[in-house]
């Protein structure tokens, strides 16, 4: 479980295909704070530490992750964003984020509002996506506010830390990102349309 504040920013040094899967080496300055068999969030995807050497760490994207996200998306040089899963009894300075990639969307609109960014990203909806606007969403792993929640639209401001310190900066139009939805928010949906059913199903059997 990650809460969606960015501890650092890692490049991508290496992308080595094994199979079907890819090994990602990644240099961060936490590098030698991890340990194997360590949980760490990509981009909002949550990925096992499997090798560490001196201030890179590795960790596989299997074949499934690779569908599902943006990580196949990845180059050498790229800049990656990095949290440590949390530790329970610690300030939950974001909102609580699994490390699951629900889908990816894409940047549209990047504006300068003067003090802050506004980014505007489009995606598809499957029924299950919960938009609400002032809600919760984590856009490659960080915890932000929508400001706009659209059918198939969506629009985030981002304060000058998080865009300096993210990979918010290096984001142009047409990139590709992953976004996982408010985990309560999807919960919320599931009994709901689980309800739904159940009423539907108990009308058609009266």
């Amino acid at each position: 479980m990650f809460t969606g504040i960015i501890e650092s920013l890692g490049t991508i040094v290496g992308l080595d295909p094994d199979d079907q899967n890819i090994n990602l080496r990644v240099q961060s300055d936490l590098a030698t704070h991890l340990r194997i068999d360590q949980s760490i969030s990509h981009n909002g995807v949550c990925l096992t530490v499997v090798g560490i050497s001196g201030d890179i760490h590795t960790v596989t994207a299997i074949h499934e992750t690779l569908l599902r996200s943006a990580i196949s998306k990845l180059e050498t040089g790229d800049l990656v964003n990095l949290e440590r899963a949390m530790q329970f009894g610690a300030r939950l300075d974001g909102h609580l984020v699994q490390g699951h990639v629900d889908t990816t969307a894409v940047v549209t609109e990047i504006r300068d509002d003067g003090g802050s960014w506004r980014f505007r990203f489009h995606y598809r909806p499957d029924g299950l996506n919960v938009l609400v606007p002032k809600g919760s969403i984590a856009i490659d792993g960080v915890s932000l506010t929508l400001v706009e929640a659209e059918e198939t639209h969506f629009s985030v401001a981002v304060i000058p830390y998080t865009y300096q310190h993210t990979r918010f900066k290096s984001y142009n139009p047409g990139d590709l990102v992953n976004i996982e939805f408010d985990l309560i928010g999807k919960y919320v949906q599931r009994l709901v349309q689980g309800y739904r059913q159940d009423t539907e199903a108990g009308a058609k059997a009266g």
